[in-house]
């Protein structure tokens, strides 16, 4: 049987569950049935990678230099025609596209080249909490002219369906709702590794330590933690606040800390690849985000047990059930996000509930082995329908003559 060739195409393998989507999909489909190409384009000075991931799975990785998040008119026509070049090159019966720009020149490409099936994931969108309205809608109807010409859009949640619904971007029989998958086996046995993180930092095992995972870049609302932190620390002095990753805002985050009085306390610790040891010495993982998808720090927290106090956005309730998996509070609010913090430090019994209710939330339900199954059989049915149009279509063309 000949396999389907799948071009995946993603902007950039900047830290976060995109990037480890199209590495995990590229290394994990069935090898027996298809065929992947992975292309990405060039993060960001302060954006990290995920190559060495991509490396240590064997992906083969295609690199447009020009292909990037920023709007540039010369290196966004660059990236289209080597695009268009790349996909007559290889004729994939499938591309797959994952975030905005991507999306963008990538669909657009693989029209004009006549491929039969055009895909795109979205793992968050820009309509909120990006740019101001006038942007914010330019972009809009760019994505719904983009649903034009796909034959099918992945949300990565329910609520994001829902808002991509809301914003008439496609329609529902063109909308999957496939979840990410995570390598989460090696945080169910985080428990192993407690006290490791630790010691590192000098810390003894009696003192709360309160962690946010993400990119330090405006979106993932860093200045709210830590407004938060210092609420806390007025009932909690003791406590610790970590931020694990780097970007654009970390100076400036440094100096909020040290405005706020709690320079002391927060403890900057940059991009890291031991994550499970850090979850396992994290009493609680705080997201304090203004826009999400599905995010994944939230998904390996509770994969971890961890109990999680998370912004109320995007399909972030779909992973937080309110007081029986972590808390919910609303964006924005530095106040709300502390007592969250409060209550959960204040009730450690809790917390170690919210923490098992969590592992059976996201586990096995967002394992990457679910994930795979779910994109094989999309695949398989896209490209099997898209025969059965062909051949119909030949049919009347024969009987036509005939």
């Amino acid at each position: 049987m000949k396999k389907i060739k799948v071009m995946t195409i993603i902007t950039r393998h900047n830290i976060g569950g995109a990037a480890s989507q199209t590495i995990l999909l590229s290394a994990y489909l069935n090898k027996n049935r298809f065929q992947s190409t992975l292309v990405k384009g060039s993060e960001g000075k302060d954006e990290g990678n995920m190559d060495e991931l991509a490396k240590s799975k064997k992906v083969e990785l295609i690199y447009i230099k020009e292909l990037c998040r920023e709007l540039s008119l010369k290196k966004d026509l660059i990236t289209f025609w080597k695009l268009c070049q790349l996909i007559r090159k290889e004729k994939p019966d499938i591309v797959h596209t994952h975030t905005a720009k991507a999306g963008t020149l990538g669909r657009l490409a693989a029209k004009l080249a006549g491929v039969s099936v055009i895909i795109h994931t979205f793992h968050g969108n820009v309509f909120e909490g990006y740019f101001n309205s006038i942007k914010s809608k330019l972009f809009l109807n760019i994505e719904r002219f983009l649903a034009f010409l796909s034959d099918q859009i992945i949300a990565i949640s329910h609520t994001q369906k829902q808002a991509l619904l809301k914003y008439r971007i496609g329609n529902p029989d063109k909308i999957s709702c496939i979840p990410l998958g995570l390598e989460l086996e090696p945080f169910l046995t985080s428990e192993n590794r407690k006290g490791a993180f630790r010691r590192e930092l000098n810390l003894e095992k009696n003192i709360p330590l309160i962690g946010i995972v993400a990119r330090l870049v405006p979106i993932k609302g860093h200045n709210y933690f830590l407004e938060a932190a210092r609420i806390v620390s007025g009932d909690f002095p003791e406590a610790r606040f970590i931020v694990i990753g780097d970007g654009e805002l970390r100076g400036k985050l440094e100096n909020l800390a040290s405005d706020l009085g709690i320079e002391e306390k927060v403890i900057f610790c940059g991009f890291r690849n031991d994550l499970v040891n850090i979850y396992a010495d994290l009493d609680i993982v705080v997201l304090s985000s203004l826009n999400e998808g599905l995010p994944v720090s939230i998904i390996e927290a509770l994969a971890a047990k961890k109990p999680v106090v998370a912004t109320n956005v995007g399909g972030v309730k779909d992973l937080v059930e309110d007081k029986v998996t972590g808390i919910l509070v609303p964006k924005q609010d530095p106040q709300k996000l502390a007592y969250g913090i409060a209550f959960l430090l204040q009730k450690p019994e809790v917390a170690k509930i919210f923490g098992e209710n969590g592992r059976k939330k996201v586990f096995p339900a967002l394992n990457y082995t679910r994930l795979i199954s779910d994109i094989e059989a999309l695949y398989e049915s896209l490209v099997l329908n898209n025969l059965s149009r062909f051949q119909r279509m030949m049919k009347t063309k024969e009987m036509g003559i005939l």
